[in-house]
């Protein structure tokens, strides 16, 4: 009776519209992103059933054209068209061409909606899944689209879409072409290897065997200059209706994976028949304690950075941050931290000052085996500095009081715009940088601040500037897979202004002193190759740490984000301020699973010579 009634259906379709018919699954794909068919009804298309989901079914087609560039299979989407089918099922159709999304931002997925079953031939056919892989077919390893201008960080960005411009798909040059040309089939990932932690509904990141760049000694990705890693590939929400681990960790080897492709939430992603399975882990579970210790004097005075992700008085991992700190970082004489909020958290009220909140964390550390750092920061206006609503995020020092002290504190409040006075000097010590400028709308201000190391009778042993920032999040950015090319980096405006800002004003201690010692540290929200980072360095003068230090690009990273570890904690010193320097970056939230993160990041730590 369904049988029956479907073939009804169509008939009555043909009569009432012009429609295409004995049109294969690659042609009615065709070799470009949006379908040539879009809109139109389509017959008599033929193929095997491969995989079945909760609403709905894919569909291979038995007369390929072996062809790269079209895919041989497609998306059915209907819930009651598919009860009834079997996988293995050969089959002939009609229904309507269909480019679906969800939402204006991303790519659209080729389906054909509104199914009706012409005929049902032959059951029970092998279905065979093809395998990716370097001896089979792998994806590019560097380039997503041939719209993005050879880098997807190409300033300006968002200078075309693909739904407009629909080029035609080149798989074996650029990596959304190739994901687009498997859309809808079933294939098979080999070796796969997890490089993130899962999200929310258990979504990972993963490579398979084939062909990559940017690995790490984790075995994860790295983002470098001009490769954002579009070799990788999602493993989404299975179809038997299981879950995937919460647990999978970087660089954990998986159990071999079949599935369809398609497309969701901005990314290409891989459909799995069930639940990934991790077969190893790797050891170290997490790093050692970092070997830069301190020398007690200004010849080798370690310095961390870390962003401790909305710390309040009361937060939950407030004592594993004062652990990481004792035991990872080994107690730094000196702390560039970043989202210190207020004395009562997110709590939107009139309350600024972080004094509780500071207080707290040092004596977790002392209680965890470490100093008694002193602190300093500088309060800002109630709910001007962006992050959490309420929170009232800063920057702050700890500093070891025993061995550093400011250079005749002078604070300013939070309007006060710093000035470099002859010496080289502060106007405020410590001070904000032209808080008021309009590039620091719903934005952290840097702290600068000057410092003078406490010599054996007290008197002053070198002096130094820091200045801690965080600059503009990277809110409102677009899927690296998504409709805009190249991709929406957001806040990139404001985070130019605000590099050019800070920038010029280290530039002009520089140009009083070229030997004055000067490190910048923090979460630049920003990758050292990409622009507004270079203009940073170009302008301020100093020195990209990791350069200096020789830390291979590979092992450049403190956070992971959907494909790729990257970079956002950065640390730039003057001429001065770089012989002799070492640098780590401690990978504690890294490489631990979703349920052992305390923060987003990971902190860093070096030791610089600061005797000047």
């Amino acid at each position: 009776m369904v049988a029956s009634s479907l073939f009804v259906g169509v008939a009555s379709l043909v009569a009432s519209i012009t429609v295409s018919s004995a049109l294969t699954i690659a042609q009615i794909n065709g070799n470009k992103f949006v379908s040539p068919y879009n809109g139109q009804t389509v017959a008599n298309v033929s193929g095997i059933v491969t995989a079945k989901g909760p609403d709905g079914l894919w569909l291979r087609s038995t007369v390929p054209d072996y062809d790269d560039s079209t895919s041989e299979s497609v998306y059915v989407f209907g819930r009651a068209f598919a009860t009834n089918l079997t996988i293995g099922d050969a089959i002939t159709i009609g229904g309507k061409v269909q480019e679906y999304r969800s939402n204006k931002d991303y790519v659209h997925l080729t389906e054909i909606s509104s199914p009706v079953l012409q005929s049902k031939g032959s059951i029970g056919n092998r279905v065979k899944a093809l395998a990716i892989g370097k001896d089979t077919r792998g994806p590019p390893t560097e380039q997503f689209s041939s719209l993005d201008g050879g880098d997807v960080f190409t300033v300006p960005n968002n200078v075309s879409l693909i739904s407009v411009a629909n080029p035609v798909l080149e798989p074996h040059k650029y990596g959304m072409d190739f994901w687009e040309s498997l859309s809808g089939e079933l294939v098979t990932v080999r070796k796969p290897t997890a490089i993130a932690k899962p999200n929310n509904y258990g979504d990972t990141w993963v490579y398979g065997d084939w062909k990559v760049t940017g690995k790490n000694d984790r075995d994860g990705l790295t983002m470098t200059d001009k490769d954002a890693n579009p070799e990788t590939i999602i493993i989404g929400s299975p179809l038997d209706g299981t879950s995937n681990p919460p647990t999978t960790k970087l660089g954990d080897d998986l159990e071999e994976i079949t599935g369809v492709v398609s497309y969701a939430f901005g990314f290409y992603r891989i459909l799995p028949k069930t639940a990934i399975k991790v077969i190893k882990s790797q050891a170290p579970t997490l790093p050692s304690s970092t070997k830069l210790l301190s020398e007690g004097k200004c010849s080798g005075i370690t310095f961390g950075a870390y962003n401790v992700e909305n710390l309040a008085p009361n937060s939950s991992h407030l004592p594993t941050i004062a652990s990481h700190i004792v035991s990872y970082l080994t107690s730094p004489d000196f702390l560039f931290l970043q989202e210190i909020q207020d004395d009562n958290g997110p709590t939107n009220d009139a309350v600024v000052t972080a004094n509780l909140t500071l207080s707290t964390l040092t004596a977790a550390i002392s209680a965890a085996g470490g100093p008694d750092y002193a602190f300093t920061d500088i309060a800002p206006s109630d709910d001007q500095d962006g992050g959490q609503p309420g929170g009232n995020i800063r920057v702050a020092y700890f500093y070891k009081p025993s061995l550093i002290r400011l250079f005749k504190p002078n604070p300013g409040g939070s309007l006060d715009a710093n000035e470099v006075l002859s010496g080289p000097t502060l106007k405020f010590n410590p001070g904000r940088i032209d808080p008021t400028n309009e590039a620091w709308k719903a934005s952290r201000k840097p702290l600068v601040a000057e410092w003078e190391i406490v010599g054996k009778n007290g008197t002053g042993d070198g002096k130094f500037f820091t200045v801690n920032v965080h600059f503009g999040s990277k809110g409102g950015s677009s899927s690296m897979q998504g409709d805009a090319r190249p991709p929406v980096n957001g806040g990139v405006e404001d985070r130019q202004a605000q590099t050019e800002l800070t920038a010029n004003f280290i530039k002009s201690i520089l140009t009083l002193d070229k030997q004055a010692s000067i490190i910048t540290a923090g979460d630049f929200n920003e990758f050292a190759f990409v622009k507004p980072m270079t203009t940073y360095a170009q302008t301020s003068g100093l020195k990209d740490l990791d350069e200096v230090a020789g830390i291979k690009k590979l092992e450049r990273y403190t956070y992971l984000y959907d494909m790729n570890a990257q970079q956002l904690d950065h640390m730039y010193v003057s001429e001065a301020v770089a012989k002799k320097a070492k640098y780590e970056h401690v990978h504690v939230n890294s490489w631990t699973d979703t349920a052992g993160m305390v923060s987003d990041h990971d902190p860093s730590v070096a030791k610089l010579y600061v005797c000047g």
